[in-house]
């Protein structure tokens, strides 16, 4: 019965989307009957709840899933992890890589898990700031480590193809709590995310 509910609220929404990408593809000048475009509304659709998964998604509850009690109270760092997201204000892409440590505490997460978090946020309409402090606060929430640090690197498609239109910016943000505020475990992260 819960899935017939499920169902049914997914297919209200992507059929509300495809009405409103009809519309617009006909306010921008287009036929959304012509042949290329009949099946665009609906792809659209989809691509967009795709894209926006994250908001049915809860990272404490992915970390919780496969949270061990562990000794072990060094760096763990997953570096390089892809991301994909929607800027809030153009609702263009934006991408890059993030770079996410922790100290444990206690207690470590599958690696995975991690690399999970990034997306659970990433796919939502977000800010670059914004994402980098929750992807952060997700993990020192649940986990409750020594610290946490979280670096990300990424292009803006709105700088990228509209607007001031510099191809090879990119921009950086960071955040950091516990140890990693500290100047040398800080220095630590930043030269192992270097390399």
């Amino acid at each position: 019965m819960a899935y017939n509910k499920i169902e049914s609220y997914d297919d209200k929404i992507t059929s509300g989307l495809v009405e409103n990408y009809k519309e617009c593809l006909h306010l921008l000048g287009e036929d959304p009957e012509r042949e290329g475009l009949q099946k665009t509304p609906e792809r659209v659709a989809k691509a967009m709840q795709f894209l926006t998964q994250g908001y049915q998604q809860d990272a404490k509850e992915i970390l919780e899933g496969a949270k061990f009690t562990e000794a072990y109270s060094e760096m763990v760092i997953v570096k390089d992890i892809e991301l994909y997201s929607m800027c809030e204000h153009h609702m263009l892409p934006f991408f890059g890589k993030a770079h996410v440590a922790y100290i444990p505490n206690g207690y470590i997460t599958g690696l995975s898990k991690i690399a999970r978090v990034v997306d659970v946020f990433a796919r939502r309409l977000q800010v670059q700031e914004r994402l980098t402090h929750q992807i952060l606060d997700a993990i020192q929430e649940t986990l409750q480590p020594q610290g946490v640090a979280v670096v990300i690197e990424a292009q803006h498609l709105c700088m990228m193809m509209r607007g001031v239109q510099k191809q090879n910016s990119l921009t950086t943000t960071s955040a950091f709590s516990g140890q990693f505020e500290h100047g040398t475990t800080r220095a630590e992260f930043m030269k192992l995310i270097a390399k």
